[in-house]
Protein backbone atom coordinates (compact mmCIF):
# COMPACT_ATOMS: atom_id res chain seq x y z
CA UNK A 1 0.00 0.00 0.00
CA UNK A 2 3.08 2.50 0.89
CA UNK A 3 5.27 1.04 -2.26
CA UNK A 4 7.66 0.12 0.51
CA UNK A 5 9.77 -2.76 0.22
CA UNK A 6 10.07 -4.55 3.76
CA UNK A 7 14.08 -4.05 3.38
CA UNK A 8 13.88 -0.38 3.44
CA UNK A 9 11.28 -0.69 6.27
CA UNK A 10 13.38 -2.33 8.43
CA UNK A 11 16.36 -0.66 7.56
CA UNK A 12 14.29 2.85 8.39
CA UNK A 13 13.24 1.89 11.23
CA UNK A 14 16.73 0.22 13.35
CA UNK A 15 18.83 3.22 11.89
CA UNK A 16 20.51 5.44 14.42
CA UNK A 17 19.35 9.05 14.72
CA UNK A 18 21.60 10.99 12.55
CA UNK A 19 23.88 13.80 13.87
CA UNK A 20 21.38 16.26 12.84
CA UNK A 21 18.66 15.02 14.98
CA UNK A 22 21.04 14.73 18.19
CA UNK A 23 21.93 18.16 17.13
CA UNK A 24 18.12 19.20 17.25
CA UNK A 25 17.82 17.12 20.74
CA UNK A 26 20.71 18.82 22.21
CA UNK A 27 19.86 22.86 21.16
CA UNK A 28 16.20 21.82 22.09
CA UNK A 29 17.20 20.70 25.83
CA UNK A 30 19.02 24.18 25.53
CA UNK A 31 16.15 26.17 24.79
CA UNK A 32 14.02 24.43 27.33
CA UNK A 33 16.38 26.56 29.92
CA UNK A 34 16.50 29.34 28.41
CA UNK A 35 12.60 29.75 28.26
CA UNK A 36 12.66 28.29 31.78
CA UNK A 37 15.02 30.70 33.14
CA UNK A 38 13.02 33.77 31.77
CA UNK A 39 9.84 32.39 33.61
CA UNK A 40 8.18 31.44 29.76
CA UNK A 41 8.41 34.81 29.12
CA UNK A 42 10.83 34.94 26.03
CA UNK A 43 10.19 33.94 22.65
CA UNK A 44 11.88 33.13 19.57
CA UNK A 45 13.87 36.41 19.14
CA UNK A 46 15.00 36.75 22.78
CA UNK A 47 15.99 32.93 22.95
CA UNK A 48 17.93 33.15 19.54
CA UNK A 49 19.76 36.33 21.00
CA UNK A 50 20.91 34.02 24.31
CA UNK A 51 22.06 31.33 22.53
CA UNK A 52 24.31 33.24 19.66
CA UNK A 53 25.59 35.28 23.25
CA UNK A 54 26.33 31.77 24.45
CA UNK A 55 28.46 31.25 21.39
CA UNK A 56 25.75 28.54 19.99
CA UNK A 57 25.16 29.97 15.99
CA UNK A 58 22.06 28.65 14.44
CA UNK A 59 19.24 30.60 12.41
CA UNK A 60 16.66 31.92 13.79
CA UNK A 61 14.37 29.82 11.66
CA UNK A 62 15.75 26.79 13.84
CA UNK A 63 15.41 28.03 16.71
CA UNK A 64 11.19 28.79 15.49
CA UNK A 65 11.21 25.40 14.87
CA UNK A 66 12.61 23.75 17.31
CA UNK A 67 10.42 26.18 19.73
CA UNK A 68 7.23 25.12 18.04
CA UNK A 69 8.30 21.24 18.27
CA UNK A 70 8.84 21.54 22.11
CA UNK A 71 5.90 23.69 22.50
CA UNK A 72 7.38 26.55 23.65
CA UNK A 73 5.92 29.98 23.44
CA UNK A 74 6.55 33.87 24.18
CA UNK A 75 3.70 35.68 26.45
CA UNK A 76 0.97 37.90 24.69
CA UNK A 77 -0.89 41.16 25.34
CA UNK A 78 -4.36 40.70 25.77
CA UNK A 79 -7.00 43.53 24.71
CA UNK A 80 -6.61 47.23 25.98
CA UNK A 81 -8.53 49.57 28.33
CA UNK A 82 -8.54 52.99 28.80
CA UNK A 83 -7.16 54.15 31.85
CA UNK A 84 -6.21 58.06 30.81
CA UNK A 85 -8.54 60.46 31.65
CA UNK A 86 -7.58 64.05 29.39
CA UNK A 87 -7.74 67.76 31.08
CA UNK A 88 -9.01 69.27 28.95
CA UNK A 89 -8.55 72.89 30.78
CA UNK A 90 -4.66 73.84 29.64
CA UNK A 91 -4.24 73.10 26.07
CA UNK A 92 -1.12 75.13 25.79
CA UNK A 93 1.36 72.25 27.56
CA UNK A 94 4.21 71.59 25.16
CA UNK A 95 5.84 68.22 23.56
CA UNK A 96 9.33 68.61 24.26
CA UNK A 97 10.15 65.08 23.54
CA UNK A 98 8.73 64.99 19.65
CA UNK A 99 8.78 61.07 20.12
CA UNK A 100 12.86 61.44 19.99
CA UNK A 101 12.98 58.22 22.75
CA UNK A 102 17.09 58.36 21.85
CA UNK A 103 19.04 61.01 24.28
CA UNK A 104 22.30 60.56 23.90
CA UNK A 105 22.98 60.24 27.76
CA UNK A 106 21.07 59.13 30.64
CA UNK A 107 18.89 61.55 32.87
CA UNK A 108 17.80 63.73 29.78
CA UNK A 109 14.13 62.16 28.90
CA UNK A 110 12.16 60.32 31.24
CA UNK A 111 8.95 58.75 30.21
CA UNK A 112 5.88 58.12 32.29
CA UNK A 113 2.34 56.55 32.26
CA UNK A 114 -0.29 54.53 34.77
CA UNK A 115 -2.21 51.53 34.22
CA UNK A 116 -4.53 49.18 35.82
CA UNK A 117 -4.45 45.99 37.28
CA UNK A 118 -6.99 43.88 38.51
CA UNK A 119 -6.79 41.96 41.40
CA UNK A 120 -9.49 39.89 43.91
CA UNK A 121 -9.89 43.68 46.08
CA UNK A 122 -10.34 45.72 43.44
CA UNK A 123 -8.59 47.62 41.54
CA UNK A 124 -4.91 48.56 41.31
CA UNK A 125 -3.12 51.01 39.23
CA UNK A 126 0.53 51.48 38.38
CA UNK A 127 2.68 54.60 37.60
CA UNK A 128 6.55 54.12 36.21
CA UNK A 129 9.10 56.63 35.31
CA UNK A 130 11.30 55.22 32.71
CA UNK A 131 14.77 56.64 31.28
CA UNK A 132 15.03 56.44 27.65
CA UNK A 133 18.70 55.66 27.48
CA UNK A 134 18.54 52.44 28.62
CA UNK A 135 14.69 51.32 29.02
CA UNK A 136 15.29 51.17 32.94
CA UNK A 137 12.48 51.68 34.83
CA UNK A 138 13.95 54.13 37.26
CA UNK A 139 11.04 54.71 39.82
CA UNK A 140 7.76 53.05 40.12
CA UNK A 141 4.51 53.10 42.84
CA UNK A 142 1.43 51.22 43.14
CA UNK A 143 -1.84 52.08 45.05
CA UNK A 144 -5.25 51.30 45.12
CA UNK A 145 -5.79 54.62 43.38
CA UNK A 146 -5.45 56.72 40.45
CA UNK A 147 -4.75 60.11 42.09
CA UNK A 148 -1.87 62.60 41.77
CA UNK A 149 0.00 61.29 44.70
CA UNK A 150 0.51 58.45 42.61
CA UNK A 151 2.75 59.70 39.99
CA UNK A 152 4.52 61.76 42.54
CA UNK A 153 5.67 58.85 44.49
CA UNK A 154 7.02 57.18 41.17
CA UNK A 155 8.57 60.26 40.04
CA UNK A 156 10.25 61.10 43.67
CA UNK A 157 11.60 57.45 43.54
CA UNK A 158 13.27 58.24 40.17
CA UNK A 159 14.88 61.63 41.43
CA UNK A 160 16.32 59.80 44.80
CA UNK A 161 17.67 57.28 42.84
CA UNK A 162 19.08 58.61 39.82
CA UNK A 163 19.67 62.32 40.94
CA UNK A 164 19.41 64.14 37.74
CA UNK A 165 20.61 67.23 36.75
CA UNK A 166 17.99 70.21 37.15
CA UNK A 167 15.95 70.50 33.50
CA UNK A 168 15.37 66.41 33.01
CA UNK A 169 12.40 66.34 30.50
CA UNK A 170 9.28 63.72 32.39
CA UNK A 171 7.49 63.14 29.36
CA UNK A 172 4.31 61.49 29.83
CA UNK A 173 0.51 61.54 28.43
CA UNK A 174 -1.93 64.27 28.78
CA UNK A 175 -3.91 62.67 31.73
CA UNK A 176 -5.76 64.78 34.41
CA UNK A 177 -2.54 63.85 37.28
CA UNK A 178 0.18 64.79 34.85
CA UNK A 179 -1.52 67.96 33.96
CA UNK A 180 -2.83 68.95 37.32
CA UNK A 181 -1.65 71.99 39.48
CA UNK A 182 0.18 69.73 42.34
CA UNK A 183 1.93 67.82 39.94
CA UNK A 184 3.59 70.61 37.62
CA UNK A 185 4.42 72.33 41.10
CA UNK A 186 6.56 69.26 42.22
CA UNK A 187 7.99 68.85 38.80
CA UNK A 188 8.94 73.21 39.12
CA UNK A 189 10.76 72.08 43.22
CA UNK A 190 12.56 69.57 41.50
CA UNK A 191 14.14 71.06 38.90
CA UNK A 192 11.83 68.74 36.07
CA UNK A 193 10.58 69.73 33.02
CA UNK A 194 7.21 68.29 31.92
CA UNK A 195 6.04 67.32 28.67
CA UNK A 196 2.87 66.02 27.32
CA UNK A 197 2.06 64.25 23.95
CA UNK A 198 -0.81 64.59 22.35
CA UNK A 199 -4.24 63.50 22.93
CA UNK A 200 -5.48 59.68 21.78
CA UNK A 201 -1.74 59.60 19.90
CA UNK A 202 0.09 56.31 21.74
CA UNK A 203 2.75 56.37 19.51
CA UNK A 204 3.55 60.12 21.39
CA UNK A 205 4.42 58.08 24.42
CA UNK A 206 5.42 54.34 23.27
CA UNK A 207 8.07 53.59 25.37
CA UNK A 208 6.04 53.99 28.12
CA UNK A 209 3.17 52.43 26.51
CA UNK A 210 5.43 49.60 24.98
CA UNK A 211 6.77 48.78 29.52
CA UNK A 212 3.31 48.19 30.15
CA UNK A 213 2.12 45.76 27.53
CA UNK A 214 5.31 43.57 28.53
CA UNK A 215 4.47 43.89 32.49
CA UNK A 216 1.03 42.65 31.63
CA UNK A 217 2.30 40.05 28.81
CA UNK A 218 4.86 38.65 31.12
CA UNK A 219 4.07 38.95 34.87
CA UNK A 220 0.14 40.23 35.19
CA UNK A 221 -1.72 38.28 33.10
CA UNK A 222 0.11 34.74 33.79
CA UNK A 223 -1.80 34.45 37.03
CA UNK A 224 -4.54 35.93 39.36
CA UNK A 225 -3.63 38.39 41.78
CA UNK A 226 -5.59 37.70 45.58
CA UNK A 227 -4.59 41.22 46.69
CA UNK A 228 -2.66 44.35 45.99
CA UNK A 229 0.38 43.55 48.97
CA UNK A 230 0.94 40.39 46.66
CA UNK A 231 0.90 42.42 43.51
CA UNK A 232 3.13 45.22 44.36
CA UNK A 233 5.85 42.67 45.78
CA UNK A 234 5.41 40.65 42.44
CA UNK A 235 5.88 43.96 40.47
CA UNK A 236 8.95 45.07 42.52
CA UNK A 237 10.71 41.56 41.96
CA UNK A 238 10.04 41.97 38.49
CA UNK A 239 11.68 45.58 37.19
CA UNK A 240 14.16 45.00 40.20
CA UNK A 241 15.42 41.21 39.55
CA UNK A 242 14.29 40.79 36.15
CA UNK A 243 13.72 43.40 33.82
CA UNK A 244 16.46 45.98 35.07
CA UNK A 245 18.91 43.30 35.47
CA UNK A 246 18.02 40.09 32.89
CA UNK A 247 15.84 40.94 30.27
CA UNK A 248 17.11 41.92 27.03
CA UNK A 249 15.39 44.77 25.21
CA UNK A 250 15.66 44.89 21.62
CA UNK A 251 15.87 48.52 21.33
CA UNK A 252 19.50 49.02 22.94
CA UNK A 253 20.66 45.45 21.57
CA UNK A 254 19.69 43.21 23.08
CA UNK A 255 21.52 44.17 26.22
CA UNK A 256 20.04 44.26 29.46
CA UNK A 257 19.54 47.97 30.80
CA UNK A 258 22.06 48.00 33.39
CA UNK A 259 24.67 46.16 30.80
CA UNK A 260 24.08 49.21 28.88
CA UNK A 261 24.67 51.82 31.12
CA UNK A 262 28.03 50.09 32.17
CA UNK A 263 29.16 48.89 28.77
CA UNK A 264 28.51 52.96 27.57
CA UNK A 265 30.13 54.08 30.33
CA UNK A 266 27.16 55.68 32.07
CA UNK A 267 29.66 57.20 35.05
CA UNK A 268 31.03 59.49 32.56
CA UNK A 269 28.10 61.05 30.91
CA UNK A 270 28.11 64.08 33.13
CA UNK A 271 29.56 66.31 30.77
CA UNK A 272 27.41 65.13 27.84
CA UNK A 273 24.47 65.98 30.06
CA UNK A 274 25.77 68.74 30.44
CA UNK A 275 26.14 70.15 27.22
CA UNK A 276 23.11 68.58 25.85
CA UNK A 277 20.36 70.41 28.61
CA UNK A 278 22.96 73.26 27.44
CA UNK A 279 21.77 72.89 23.88
CA UNK A 280 17.78 72.63 24.67
CA UNK A 281 18.10 75.52 27.03
CA UNK A 282 19.01 77.40 23.45
CA UNK A 283 17.01 75.55 21.17
CA UNK A 284 14.06 75.12 23.31
CA UNK A 285 11.11 78.09 22.53
CA UNK A 286 8.83 76.88 25.13
CA UNK A 287 9.63 78.59 28.54
CA UNK A 288 9.97 76.96 31.96
CA UNK A 289 7.48 79.34 33.32
CA UNK A 290 4.84 78.36 30.94
CA UNK A 291 5.09 74.81 31.29
CA UNK A 292 5.43 74.75 35.55
CA UNK A 293 3.70 77.51 36.04
CA UNK A 294 -0.29 76.85 37.30
CA UNK A 295 -2.98 77.44 35.05
CA UNK A 296 -5.48 80.18 35.05
CA UNK A 297 -7.42 81.15 38.30
CA UNK A 298 -10.31 80.02 36.82
CA UNK A 299 -9.69 76.51 37.24
CA UNK A 300 -11.58 75.06 39.99
CA UNK A 301 -9.39 72.99 41.96
CA UNK A 302 -6.73 75.73 42.23
CA UNK A 303 -7.36 76.16 45.92
CA UNK A 304 -7.21 72.71 46.72
CA UNK A 305 -3.58 72.57 46.10
CA UNK A 306 -1.94 70.41 48.53
CA UNK A 307 2.04 70.58 48.68
CA UNK A 308 3.72 66.90 48.53
CA UNK A 309 5.38 64.87 50.83
CA UNK A 310 8.64 67.16 50.07
CA UNK A 311 8.51 69.97 48.73
CA UNK A 312 11.89 70.79 46.97
CA UNK A 313 14.13 67.90 46.09
CA UNK A 314 16.47 69.67 48.58
CA UNK A 315 14.44 68.73 51.64
CA UNK A 316 14.03 64.98 49.71
CA UNK A 317 17.75 64.80 49.64
CA UNK A 318 18.15 65.88 53.59
CA UNK A 319 15.18 63.41 54.58
CA UNK A 320 16.65 60.42 52.57
CA UNK A 321 20.67 61.07 53.28
CA UNK A 322 19.84 60.98 57.29
CA UNK A 323 17.81 57.71 57.02
CA UNK A 324 20.62 56.31 54.87
CA UNK A 325 23.20 57.28 57.69
CA UNK A 326 20.49 55.80 60.67
CA UNK A 327 21.13 52.74 58.53
CA UNK A 328 24.88 52.42 58.11
CA UNK A 329 25.11 52.70 54.37
CA UNK A 330 25.97 56.11 54.12
CA UNK A 331 24.45 56.58 51.26
CA UNK A 332 20.88 56.30 48.64
CA UNK A 333 20.05 52.65 47.65
CA UNK A 334 20.63 51.86 44.21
Amino acid sequence: MLRVSRQGFYQWRDRPPSQRALDDAALSERIRKIHAGHGGRVGVRRVHDELRRVGVLCAHKRVHRLMRAAGLRGVHPRPYKRTTLPDRFDPRLADLVARDFTPPAPNLTWVGDVTYIKTWTGWAFCATVIDCYSRKVVGFALADHMRTDLIIDALRMAIIHRDPPAGVIFHSDRGAQYTSTEFRAFCRDNGVRPSVGRTGICFDNAVAESFFATLKKELIHTRPWPTIDKLRAAVFEYVESYYNRRRRHSAIGYDTPIEYERKHGTHTATSRVTECLQDREHSNTVSMSLLCSPPGSSRSNANAFVMPRYASRSSMRRHHHARSNDDGHGRSPA
